[in-house]
């Protein structure tokens, strides 16, 4: 063997190198789905084969009727259904998990564009084609694009998700192994697609405050928001003790909220957003159309700024 051969060897590995706690389960479930079709795809080439042998042309065997073997039917119809829908119940479950993020999920801001990824932890810092994230620690992406769709997609993490111009998405995930794992974008997006790739660094916790607390020349996202919301004039009707009409935002996200139309919607991110930009989309019931879009006014940076002033409770 020589030395290419051996590396090659050295490295070569039957999974991917997980380093997230959804890793394993995403590993077990594909091994799992790779088992059950391999072992079915086998067991019919091997029929195929016996059949083709013991009734080829001019072979001695019965060729007529033969009965009716009802639980041979019966075994070979629900036995791959209840696999395969268990499969499905398996892979269900895990998908919901992946969306529902925990509490103590640590917000961090991305907003993709050709062909870069621009990202912002709470405290304000900012990071390009780069994400520090601590050791154990649930973090919960907010992603949105400025051009084109992307995908936020890191192989170690077993974890993709698209990242679509004039909406919100997102995801969460707990590092579960210190060192430095690729980030790429996984949709074609552009002549320099290729070139739009980083790395998430996975720190110890106490080495990610410290990195954290090393740049403070920024004000947090919220903070930030804050500003905006008096810059803009928003403050002037949506303050409390305003004398304009205009809906309350003070516990806005995740409260139901009543249209004009007749519907209701949650408000979440994507409420905000279209809110800001369109706001005669959603009309909430008892007020006027009369707020004006700040399209061309804000960039998605504003927004997921203002966006975080409320999720702050700060207009409680």
């Amino acid at each position: 063997m020589n030395d290419t051969d051996a590396r090659l060897s050295a490295s070569f590995r039957l999974l991917q190198q997980s380093a997230s706690t959804i890793a394993g389960r995403t590993d077990l479930l594909f091994t799992a789905m790779l088992v059950l079709c391999g072992t079915i795809a086998l067991a019919i080439g091997a029929a195929i084969v016996f059949f083709c042998v013991r009734y080829r042309h001019g072979a001695t065997v019965q060729r007529g009727w033969v009965g009716r073997k009802l639980g041979l039917e019966v075994a070979w119809i629900s036995i791959p259904l209840v696999l395969f829908i268990g499969l499905f119940v398996w892979a269900g479950h895990d998908f919901v998990a992946l969306y529902r993020v925990p509490d103590d999920a640590l917000p961090v801001y991305v907003v993709a564009k050709q062909w870069m990824w621009k990202l912002q932890h709470r405290n304000g810092r900012r990071e390009i084609n780069e994400l520090h994230v601590p050791l154990g620690q649930p973090v919960r992406l907010v992603m949105t694009s400025q051009d084109v769709i992307h995908s936020f997609f890191v192989p170690a993490f077993r974890l993709k998700q698209d990242v679509v111009p004039g909406r919100y998405t997102g995801l969460w995930f707990t590092a579960s192994q210190l060192g430095e794992f690729h980030l790429f974008c996984a949709e074609y997006c552009g002549s320099e697609h290729s070139q739009m790739v980083g790395r998430i660094v996975v720190l110890s916790p106490a080495d990610y405050a410290r990195w954290l607390a090393a740049d403070t020349s920024s004000p947090s996202v919220a903070q930030y928001g804050f500003a905006l919301f008096r810059q803009l004039g928003c403050s002037g009707c949506h303050a409390a003790g305003s004398t304009v009409h205009a809906p309350s935002l003070a516990g806005l996200l995740g409260r139901q909220v009543h249209l004009q139309d007749g519907r209701t919607v949650v408000a979440d991110d994507n409420y905000v957003r279209d809110s800001i930009l369109l706001p005669r989309k959603d009309v909430v019931a008892g007020f006027d159309p009369v707020m004006p879009s700040f399209a061309g006014q804000v960039s998605e940076e504003d927004i997921q700024a203002l966006i975080a002033y409320l999720r702050a409770g700060a207009m409680r």
